[in-house]
Parts: C-alpha cells; sequence; structure tokens
C-alpha cells in the first residue's frame, strides 16, 4: 500500500512519487541517506535548517520535512520562468554557447543598470554543483547579482551537460566554450576579456579548478561552440570544497551509482587515465591561475585533505594559493559572513586591482 504524501511535498514535481521509491530515486550514491548535492539546487540553502541532527546529510524522516519556499516572481528583467533578479541587475538568460540549441549548454548574463566608472567589467562567473548528475545555473544568479548591483561587476552563471547525457570530459569542454563565448561577446556586452573569475561550489568547484589549471591541455580544451578561436584562459578561481584528486576522494564514492562512477563512467580504479584526467592536481603548471580554495574540516562528501592537496601542489609549481578554512564545516555547511568577506576582498584584489592582503587563515563554522 501507498503512502499518501504530505500536502507540502506536492508543490516538489521531484518528490511526486510514493513515499517509499522518491527518496531512493534521488539517493545517487545509495548510501541511504541525502547529501547536499542530492538535492536540487533550489532546496540546497534549506539543507542546514533540515539536517537537525547536524551530521552532515538528510535522512528519510529529515527529508520528509522538506517545505516548500514560495517561488520567485519573474518581475521586471526576470525573464520568463526565471528567479527575481537583485534589485539593480538587468538578467539576460538562456544565451546558447554552444550553438547547439542544447537547453543544457547556456548561460545567463547578469549586468548592472548602473555601471561604475566607464570601461567594460570584469566578469565572475558562477558554476553550480550536483555531482555533476544535478542542478542548473538557475542558482547561479543569486551568487553573483551583490557583486553586479555594486556596479562594478558582470555576472554570469553557467549550464553544462550532466553525467547522464555525457560523460567526462563533456562537462569541461562545455564550460571551456561558456568561457570562450564571454570572450568572443565581450565587446558587444561591455566586459573585459581578461579579466574573467570562476566561482564554483562542489562539483563546481571541481570544474572551475579545472579551467585554472588545464589552459592548452590537450583533450580538455573540446570543439564546442563558434568561438574555437578564443583561449579559455581565467583571470582567478574560486574553488569552494571541490574534488580535486579522483583516484582519492573515499570509499563513499565507490558505489557503482555514485556521482564520480557516472561521471567517470565506471569506478576511478577501473578508469585511471580518465580518473587522473579529471583531476585538477595532475595538471598544475607555473602558468596557472590564482586559487583561493575555501573547505570545511568536517566535510563528509569531499573530504577536506582534496583542498589541502591542492594547495600544495600549486604552491610547489608556484601558483598563488590561499586556503581558507572553516572549522567544522560541513559540505557547504556552516559558511559564515567571514567566507563572504574573504570571497569579495579576493575578487576585489584579483578583478579590481584593490590592495589586499590575504593570506591562509581559518574561521570558525557560522562565523
Amino acid at each position: 500500500m501507498k503512502t499518501v504524501l504530505p500536502a507540502c511535498l506536492l508543490a516538489f514535481p521531484f518528490l511526486l512519487t510514493a513515499q517509499e521509491n522518491f527518496f531512493d530515486r534521488r539517493d545517487a550514491d545509495g548510501d541511504g541517506k541525502w547529501s547536499r548535492e542530492e538535492l536540487p539546487e533550489r532546496l540546497r540553502e534549506d539543507f542546514e535548517r533540515l539536517d537537525t541532527d547536524r551530521d552532515g546529510f538528510l535522512s528519510r524522516e529529515e527529508a520528509a520535512a522538506a517545505r516548500p519556499k514560495r517561488p520567485n516572481s519573474g518581475g521586471p528583467g526576470g525573464g520568463k520562468g526565471g528567479p527575481r533578479p537583485h534589485e539593480g541587475v538587468k538578467a539576460i538568460r538562456d544565451l546558447d554557447y554552444a550553438g547547439t540549441g542544447n537547453p543544457r549548454q547556456r548561460l545567463d548574463l547578469y549586468l548592472p543598470e548602473k555601471r561604475e566608472g566607464e570601461g567594460p567589467l570584469p566578469v565572475v562567473v558562477f558554476i553550480h554543483g550536483g555531482g555533476w548528475q544535478n542542478g542548473d545555473k538557475s542558482g547561479g544568479g543569486r551568487r553573483v547579482a551583490p557583486y553586479v548591483a555594486t556596479g562594478k561587476y558582470a555576472g554570469v552563471s553557467v549550464g553544462y551537460r550532466l553525467s547522464d547525457e555525457a560523460q567526462w570530459p563533456s562537462q569541461i569542454h562545455d564550460c571551456k566554450a561558456a568561457i570562450r563565448w564571454i570572450k568572443a561577446n565581450a565587446a558587444e556586452r561591455g566586459l573585459d576579456p581578461d579579466r574573467i573569475a570562476v566561482w564554483g561550489t562542489s562539483a563546481g568547484g571541481h570544474l572551475v579548478a579545472m579551467l585554472g589549471v588545464s589552459d592548452g591541455v590537450e583533450g580538455l580544451e573540446g570543439e564546442i561552440g563558434p568561438h574555437l578561436g578564443q583561449n579559455a584562459k581565467v583571470k582567478c578561481v574560486v574553488d569552494f570544497f571541490g574534488p580535486a584528486e579522483m583516484l582519492t576522494l573515499g570509499s563513499r564514492h565507490d558505489n557503482p551509482n555514485s556521482p564520480r562512477a557516472k561521471l567517470l563512467g565506471g569506478s576511478a580504479e577501473e578508469n585511471p587515465n580518465k580518473s587522473k584526467n579529471a583531476s585538477p592536481v595532475e595538471h598544475v603548471t607555473a602558468d596557472d591561475a590564482p586559487f583561493l580554495i575555501v573547505h570545511g574540516t568536517e566535510d563528509r562528501t569531499v573530504p577536506y585533505e582534496q583542498s589541502t592537496t591542492l594547495e600544495k601542489k600549486l604552491e610547489v609549481a608556484g601558483v598563488s594559493a590561499i586556503l581558507l578554512t572553516v572549522e567544522g564545516g560541513g559540505h557547504g555547511q556552516g559558511f559564515g559572513g567571514a567566507v563572504d568577506e574573504a570571497v569579495a576582498a579576493y575578487l576585489g584584489q584579483q578583478l579590481l586591482g584593490e590592495k589586499r592582503e590575504l593570506t591562509d587563515g581559518t574561521v570558525k563554522a557560522g562565523e
């Protein structure tokens, strides 16, 4: 006999299955609980509220307590079906960077209604997480809009093909095509092609790290989009708890249905060459972009050591790398105002030329 779902769950199409099935359908790695990555991106901001036992995962009972938020209206400049943009920000959605018509290969462009000063704007590009199998670009606007609203930056949120459609290296090919689109359209849109920062969380952190270390690497550039004459080099990277070394992600990723296995087309051990190819640590060279890396010590999805290993590899190569440790922070949990301030300071330093003294540091979760 099927259990009737609570009325609150009917607002979410992804929960419209029998009570006993909907949880398992989203439990991608089959471990009997939901990680933050296994939630749709629009629900992740509620993860800490739903994780009542603070173990970094959602049990079946905790997941069933999900409550819908009132959807954002389109509003002026919001675009049909899109979230309402931040005040002072104009959103131009669903720009096809690949020329394929594929809805996953599109980006949203955010421009300030009032620019500060003259000249082209630096660009903050956000790439979403979701274990390479979930998520979409819609949430990126919330990340970049506060910067765009200052009039000092433009923003972009990038979509890319997920692992149910295409395996590695398709995801980095898409991201590089999006960067080339930005550069090719920079003059028309008032953007600075030489001042592009890329920022991502989790799987998105992995992809921005790859953008930072793989410029010109054979097999990782791809041949997607009409702007192959442009390069995909970026000015700097903001990597939030992204996987850096596929082979050492930990046993929870060994499941054949895990996000890593779906990305690689099998286990990392059975695909050692592809695992290395998809690992940022394997591509570090002296001419890579500088990094700001942020990671929580209690991350049970992507071990904290992934980021310490990447930072050390970058520093040995002579690449500027700053690691901000969130003591007690989980997989995107416990990231408070201090992290926001660090990101703002780093982008100001790298893109606006502001004089900032930034070094490795540690903040407590929630600060």
